[in-house]
């Protein structure tokens, strides 16, 4: 891949990432819920979650994707309905209680394996990402390159703009801090609405 090539595809990533997901705003949350620190499990496990769904639609999952309506189907209804559970249990959560010792929700631990694994699975549980990067990533494919090198290439420029981007929702979500103390239980249920309404968005997509 050239240089110029691929600095078009670095702006065209940049501007895949700000567009509004669910996991950014699930970064953002996190973030005004537990810390910025513990927040980076989530962002880890999102990238993880993203570098997969990359990887797959290079190695042509994608396109058995928008070939199989019943395969589709089937992810859609999974990454629905986690995103589902997940904004209920954040709509059902308590107030959030920071303090900069140790940032806990309530009376929710942090436990960093669930939130990595909370990032990982609402990145890689979307369906819609797999079929985008399947018809995004073709138009800088080039013919005879290895698949290592494309991923390299590919996933670890996403990956690292994704990371950036979603740790910055995350140190500006803790200077809210003040704001969630009195108002914590309204954003719980703005921010696990939003998660409801978007998984309820994904059950009516189509190929």
């Amino acid at each position: 891949m050239s240089f110029e090539l691929w600095l078009i595809y670095l702006l065209a990533a940049v501007g895949l990432s700000l567009t509004p997901g669910p996991n950014g705003l699930l970064s953002l949350t996190h973030g005004a819920c537990f810390g910025f620190r513990p927040t980076v499990f989530t962002v880890l496990g999102g990238a993880l979650g993203f570098f997969l769904l990359i990887a797959a639609s290079l190695a042509g999952m994608g396109a058995l994707l928008m070939a199989s309506e019943q395969a589709f189907t089937v992810a859609k209804w999974i990454g629905a309905a986690y995103l589902v559970y997940l904004g209920v249990r954040v709509w059902r959560s308590p107030a959030p209680v920071l303090s900069s010792d140790l940032p806990t929700s309530g009376t929710l631990q942090v436990k960093p394996l669930r939130m990595f694994g909370q990032g990982f699975l609402v990145a890689a549980s979307n369906p819609k990402g797999l079929i985008f990067f399947a018809a995004f990533l073709p138009q800088f494919m080039l013919p005879g390159t290895p698949f290592a090198l494309q991923l390299l290439v590919f996933g670890g420029t996403f990956v690292m703009i994704e990371v950036v981007y979603e740790l910055l929702l995350a140190g500006l979500a803790q200077r809210v801090a003040p704001w969630l103390a009195r108002y914590g239980r309204w954003f719980n249920r703005v921010a696990g609405g939003t998660f409801i309404g978007i998984g309820a968005a994904l059950t009516t997509t189509h190929r």
